[in-house]
């Protein structure tokens, strides 16, 4: 099954032969290697570029293992690149697989070669056009990025949207909503046929690709427990407001185990490293300054938070604003947990300040939209609750309640559009009726 990924595919093609180091990263699976080896190199070979010049090299493949050795993988490539009148665009895939070595030429033990002196090296010549996939965003942490300089072109890939999901769903159009909600969007997925083969897939990337590989790169020993209940609690609690001293506290009264803080935070850090995981932090939207002291986390893939929690827990309100999370971040906003103060009288005329939440502060470049995720506003009181915040953002941004419902979208008298979720979903331009 071919599944389009336009909106990866034409970031390549937009970014093809620009002098950079084309570097695609996200979540092991989510189709970063269909995306380059598949669908990017049709479109080379659709515009008249050979196959002799297109170098593939998959280093999570044991064949290729020779090259995870970074003086090894710098001679292979130059060896398939000699030829000076061609232009080879060469394809490096799971970068992170290569391994700092010591630097043979010098006496100082602590002088390494890794990958990014073979990226650096490569793209100097100008013969080749390089692209390279990492599952890790530690290969993109500040040391190696301030490395890279103006050098790298990163281009985030996610698993599927509920609109791939949708358009390459060969079932009946009408379970599609169903079937992400509790399996998501990773692409093997679709080739699944029942619940027990589901399962066991995304089961299966927890146990032996995304743990394995978490506790392999940061030398985790004797802890994989605590790993693995922080994984448990935090699936157990997206779109709630937390942070690590919340869940310690979680880990005392619940499980009588003391967790400490910073181990939290830091294996916190692992999953969303490892692009599991992301955060969303806390805006003042009237003050126009980030809160620290709580945050959310959301899965990248609702069905691999589900099938972490062996699909006992499908609150519907948490998977949906999950997956409005999602589509946010893949349409290319920066989203934060919007929070709203205002002072007001309580019942015996005490002056009292109070926050209220909007779910998504989604931002790019000029645009910014507000958005509340509800599962439904079937009464007056619920749907003013679901937008007291949005009357008080003191700015003229669009504001959106999106509901679960198929609803023909409309507007309140405050201006606040009401939508569906799926038309959110499948229609981008939905949210700027």
């Amino acid at each position: 099954m071919v599944i389009n990924r336009n909106r990866y595919l034409n970031k390549l093609i937009s970014k093809k032969e620009n002098g950079l180091i084309k570097v695609i990263t996200g979540i092991r699976r989510c189709g970063k290697s269909f995306l380059l080896f598949n669908l990017y190199h049709n479109y080379l070979n659709s515009i008249g570029i050979k196959d002799d010049t297109i170098i593939e090299l998959a280093l999570d493949e044991a064949e290729n293992a020779r090259y995870r050795n970074p003086l090894e993988l710098d001679a292979f490539v130059k060896t398939r690149t000699k030829d000076t009148t061609k232009k080879y665009y060469v394809f490096l895939d799971e970068i992170q697989k290569v391994e700092p070595i010591q630097n043979p030429y010098l006496a100082d033990g602590n002088a390494k070669i890794g990958f990014v002196d073979v990226l650096l090296g490569l793209m100097k010549r100008p013969n080749i056009d390089l692209y390279v996939t990492g599952s890790n965003s530690r290969m993109l942490s500040s040391d190696i990025m301030t490395e890279f300089k103006d050098r790298g072109d990163e281009i985030r890939v996610n698993p599927l949207t509920y609109s791939e999901f949708y358009n390459a769903f060969a079932g009946e159009k009408r379970y599609a909503w169903r079937e992400y909600c509790t399996y998501g969007g990773m692409p093997l997925v679709l080739s699944k046929q029942t619940h027990e083969e589901k399962s066991k897939y995304l089961k299966d990337l927890f146990a032996k690709t995304y743990i394995s590989d978490i506790i392999e790169r940061n030398r985790i020993a004797n802890e994989q427990w605590v790993l693995e209940d922080i994984l448990n609690v935090t699936a157990s609690s997206i779109g709630s407001l937390t942070n690590s001293s919340k869940l310690a506290n979680t880990f005392k009264s619940t499980k009588h185990i003391s967790i400490t803080p910073n181990t939290i935070e830091r294996y916190l850090g692992f999953f969303i490293d490892a692009f599991i995981m992301q955060k969303a932090s806390r805006f003042d939207v009237k003050g126009k300054k980030h809160i620290n002291a709580l945050l959310k986390y959301y899965f990248t893939d609702v069905g691999l938070r589900n099938a972490r929690l062996n699909f006992r827990q499908q609150e519907e309100s948490h998977i949906m604003e999950n997956i409005a999370f999602n589509e946010l971040i893949a349409r290319g906003y920066d989203v934060d947990v919007g929070i709203v103060e205002y002072n007001h009288k309580n019942s015996q005329g005490k002056n009292i300040r109070s926050q209220l939440e909007i779910d998504f502060v989604a931002n790019k470049g000029s645009l910014r939209y507000y958005i509340q995720s509800a599962l439904n506003i079937d009464s007056e009181e619920k749907r003013d609750q679901e937008t007291n915040s949005l009357k008080r953002v003191p700015d003229s941004f669009r504001k959106i309640v999106v509901v679960k419902d198929d609803i023909i979208p409309w507007h309140d008298d405050n201006g606040i559009l009401y939508i569906g979720i799926e038309q959110f979903l499948l229609d981008e331009k939905a949210i700027d009726m």
